[in-house]
Parts: structure tokens; C-alpha cells; sequence
């Protein structure tokens, strides 16, 4: 029990950092340097950063095994293993959401040397040099933390408390993407869910009503805008 608690504070710590890093990637990319929320939950946090982190930190004790004697040569195949474990959880979070949803939360189609979309290799190099920053900085920082918050109650708390929020909000969430599903479906479209969630946005200023930056879509918001698109 104690280890699953260690991996959903991990979790939450990777979905919470990658919808910050997320954030201001986004900011900066917009030409007018509007902000969004990444992602389909409401809440702030992107489960696919969750589960990277996991990844990168149970990979992370590879660098202990001794078969590689070159330590440099050993790190850069840890990056490098970091890097494709990575990249294919993008690859199987893509190829998942397409198929179930007919939906993209991302598109590398423009990127060089990309893969139907899914990955490309720009981001698996910058997993990469995530994974190196990870090891070098962050890691003893959250190994230390983890150990040391394990000891105490009050972290099992904390954790339940986030891990109750965030599947309350996947819930919520996975009822909103049914319904941009039976939209897609039912127009043949395949759904760029972020732009969607701009073309939403516009749509309740457009109307007066006021528009969040966390946004709530609901079924009437989405039949106009998809009626807009045909």
C-alpha cells in the first residue's frame, strides 16, 4: 500500500508539473499569446505527464545495474531508454484516443520525421533532454521527498484527497469527450480537441456569456459549434 501511494504522488506531481509546462508551451506558441488549459480535464493536471513520471522515475534505478562500466555510455542509454519509454506512451495515448474517441489532444502532422501525427522526432529528443534534466536536478528531489512524506499520515491524506479530486474530474471529464464522440462520430470528423475547446470559448463570448479559463462545454456548446463546422 505504502508504494501506491509513493507511485499516485508521483502521478500527481508529473500531471500537475506537465500541465504547468504545458501552460506556458502553449502561451508562448500562440501568436496572440492567449492562455489555455491543456488537455481534457478541467482540473490542472494531465494524466499522460502523471503516468511519464512514473515511468521516468522507476527507470531511473536502471542506472544502479553495474553491466554497463562506462558511466557515460550508461547514462545515455538511460536517456535514451527514457526517451522511447516516452515516446511510446505517446504513441499508445494517441492510437487510444483516436480510435475510441475520433479524437487528437495533439498533432505533429506539420513536424519533420513524425509518425501519423502521433510522435515525431523533435519531442522524442526533448523527452530526452527532459529525462537528463530529471536525473541530474529533480530526481533526488522527489526521491527524498517521497521517502520522507511516506513516514507521515497526513501524506496518506493528502494523497487520497488528490487521487479522489482527480478521478471525480476524469469522470466528469470522460462524459464530455462521450459527448464530442457522438459529435464526431456522427459527422464523420475526427476532433482537434484543443482547437474545439477554442472554437467553444469563442462561441460563449460570442453569446455574452462569460468564458473561464478552466472551461465547462456542455452539449448545447458543442452541437452550435459543430453546426458552424459543417
Amino acid at each position: 500500500m505504502n508504494v501506491f501511494v509513493m507511485l499516485v504522488f508521483i502521478f500527481g506531481i508529473g500531471a500537475m508539473f506537465g500541465w504547468v509546462l504545458e501552460v506556458f508551451y502553449r502561451h508562448l506558441a500562440d501568436k496572440e499569446k492567449r492562455w489555455f488549459n491543456p488537455g481534457f480535464c478541467v482540473g490542472p493536471y494531465l494524466p499522460i505527464y502523471g503516468f511519464g513520471l512514473v515511468t521516468v522515475f522507476s527507470i531511473t534505478y536502471l542506472n544502479d545495474l553495474a553491466f554497463i562500466e562506462n558511466i557515460v555510455l550508461r547514462r545515455l542509454i538511460l536517456f535514451l531508454l527514457i526517451a522511447v519509454c516516452l515516446t511510446l506512451i505517446e504513441l499508445v495515448a494517441g492510437i487510444l484516443l483516436l480510435k475510441f474517441f475520433n479524437m487528437r489532444l495533439w498533432d505533429y502532422t506539420d513536424e519533420v520525421l513524425n509518425f501519423k501525427g502521433f510522435i515525431c522526432l523533435k519531442f522524442s529528443l526533448f523527452w530526452m533532454l527532459l529525462g537528463a534534466g530529471y536525473y541530474f536536478v529533480i530526481h533526488p528531489l522527489v526521491y527524498d521527498s517521497v521517502v520522507w512524506l511516506s513516514k507521515n499520515l497526513i501524506f496518506s491524506f493528502f494523497v487520497g484527497s488528490f487521487f479522489a479530486t482527480f478521478i471525480i474530474d476524469v469522470i466528469y471529464s470522460g462524459n464530455v469527450i462521450s459527448k464530442v464522440r457522438d459529435y464526431a462520430v456522427a459527422n464523420g470528423v475526427t476532433v482537434a480537441f484543443e482547437d474545439l475547446k477554442q472554437r467553444v470559448a469563442r462561441e460563449i463570448r460570442v453569446r455574452g456569456s462569460k468564458s473561464a479559463f478552466f472551461i465547462f462545454m456542455f452539449k448545447e456548446n458543442l452541437a452550435n459549434v459543430f453546426k458552424k463546422q459543417q
